[in-house]
C-alpha cells in the first residue's frame, strides 16, 4: 500500500487532527547533545517552541500536544477553517503579514504597517486564498521549519537541507486515537530515556500543563496583531540608524505584545466544553487560535493515567488500569490490559498507518479515502474489546 497524499490525509477547508512529525536530516542533533562532537543543541528546543507559540497566535490551527526530542518533534494539530472564517478581512491580512512579510526584514526592518493591511484586504482574490493557507497544515509546518532550518544553518555555517523531508501526517481517526496518540507524545522523552518522568521532561505540552498549574508564566511568544501606523514607520526607518533598528527589533522578538501568560496558554485547551460542535469559540486572548478543547477528561485524570502509562516501562501486557482510571478506556472501547501496549508501541501498531484509532474508525477512514483497509488495522484489533 502506498504513502497516503497529502489530499487524502487533510483537508484545509474540513476540520481535522493530525499527528505530525518531522525529523532533521544530518547527523549532527536536531536539539541535543552530538554524541560525535559532544556539542549541545539543546537551546534549540526553545527556537522551536517559541516559533510553535508564536505560529498559534495567527494561524487557524490549535496546537493540542507536542514533544521536542533530540533529532525530531511530534505535533497533533487540528486545523479550524471555522475559525478562519469568523476572522474580518483585516484580522487574515495582518496574521499573513506578520508570518509573510513580502520582503527582506534583514533590509528593510520594517512592521506590516496600516497601508500594508488595508492593500492587502482590498485584494480579494489573495485574500481568499490566504484564508484557505492559514487552516492548512501544511502551510503551518513550512512556517514552523523553515526559519528553524535557516537560523540552524546559519549557526552551523553550512548550507543544504537540516529537515530529512516533507513532514509525516498521520489522521487521528476518532477519540481512542487521540488518546492513545497524545499519550504517546506526551511519553516520548520518558521512552527515549532522556526523564523517568512527565514531570522532568520539559518541551513537551504535559510539562507545560503541570508546570502551569503550579503557576509558572512565560513571556508570550505571540505576534503582535496591531499594523504600525504607515506614517509613524516610514519616519522611524529614514531617521533610525540600521543597527538601532535591529537592535530595537530583536528586542521585541522575545516578547512582542508585552503579555505575560501561563506557560500552557498558548496550547489548546483540555476538555471540550459543552457548547455546540458548531460554535468555534473563538479566542480573545490573541495567543491561539480557539478556547476549544479535545478530550472529553478532565487534565487531572489524563495526568493521572499519564503518570501510571509512563511507570509501565517494560515489555508485557495483562496489566490492567487502576480502578480509578478505567471508565473514559471502557467507555472507548479499549481493553484494559492492552493500555499500556498500545501506547508504550504505538509506533508497532500505527507507524505504518495513514491513521490512528479504533479499527472500526481505521477502516472508515480507509473507506474515504478509496482503500479497503488501512495498515495496522488488524493487528490493533487486539487492543480493543471485542
Amino acid at each position: 500500500m502506498g504513502r497516503a497524499l497529502r489530499s487524502e490525509q487533510f483537508d484545509p477547508a474540513e476540520i481535522s487532527m493530525m499527528h505530525c512529525v518531522q525529523r532533521c536530516v544530518r547527523r549532527a542533533y536536531l536539539a541535543g547533545v552530538d554524541p560525535q562532537t559532544g556539542k549541545d543543541y539543546g537551546f534549540r528546543r526553545e527556537w522551536i517552541r517559541r516559533r510553535m507559540e508564536a505560529l498559534a497566535s495567527v494561524f487557524g490551527v490549535d496546537v493540542l500536544t507536542y514533544a521536542i526530542l533530540s533529532n525530531h518533534m511530534h505535533l497533533i494539530l487540528r486545523n479550524r477553517p471555522d475559525v478562519v472564517q469568523a476572522w474580518s478581512d483585516q484580522e487574515v491580512a495582518i496574521r499573513w503579514l506578520r508570518v509573510f512579510p513580502g520582503r527582506r526584514l534583514e533590509e528593510h526592518l520594517a512592521e506590516p504597517t496600516e497601508n500594508d493591511v488595508a492593500t492587502l484586504a482590498r485584494d480579494k482574490e489573495r485574500l481568499a486564498e490566504i484564508r484557505h493557507r492559514l487552516s492548512d497544515l501544511s502551510w503551518f509546518m513550512r512556517a514552523l521549519s523553515e526559519p528553524i532550518a535557516r537560523m540552524a544553518n546559519k549557526q552551523d555555517e553550512c548550507t543544504g537541507r537540516f529537515w530529512e523531508g516533507r513532514f509525516k501526517a498521520q489522521a487521528i481517526a476518532d477519540e481512542a486515537g487521540l488518546l492513545a496518540c497524545a499519550m504517546y507524545v506526551d511519553l516520548n522523552p520518558v521512552r527515549a530515556a532522556m526523564a523517568e518522568t512527565p514531570d522532568q521532561a520539559p518541551h513537551t505540552s504535559a510539562y507545560d500543563r503541570i508546570k502551569a498549574d503550579q503557576g509558572d508564566q512565560i513571556d508570550s511568544a505571540a505576534f503582535d496583531l496591531v499594523p504600525v501606523d504607515t506614517a509613524e514607520a516610514g519616519k522611524t526607518i529614514r531617521e533610525t540608524p540600521v543597527e538601532a533598528l535591529k537592535e530595537r527589533r530583536k528586542k521585541k522578538r522575545v516578547n512582542p505584545t508585552g503579555k505575560r501568560i501561563r506557560r500552557d496558554g498558548w496550547l489548546a485547551p483540555f476538555r471540550l466544553g459543552k457548547k455546540p460542535a458548531s460554535d468555534p469559540e473563538l479566542s480573545e486572548g490573541g495567543v491561539r487560535a480557539s478556547d476549544k478543547g479535545f478530550l472529553d477528561l478532565d487534565w487531572g485524570d489524563y495526568l493521572k493515567l499519564l503518570r501510571w502509562t509512563a511507570k509501565q516501562s517494560d515489555e508485557g501486557s495483562g496489566r490492567e488500569v487502576p480502578e480509578g482510571m478505567q471508565s473514559v478506556l471502557t467507555r472507548l472501547g479499549i481493553d484494559l490490559s492492552m493500555w499500556r501496549d498500545l501506547v508504550w508501541n504505538f509506533k508497532r501498531y500505527f507507524g505504518q498507518s495513514c491513521c490512528a484509532g479504533s479499527p472500526s474508525a481505521m477502516g472508515k477512514f480507509a473507506e474515504s479515502t478509496g482503500r479497503h483497509w488501512s495498515k495496522g488495522q488488524r493487528s490493533v484489533a487486539q487492543c480493543f474489546a471485542a
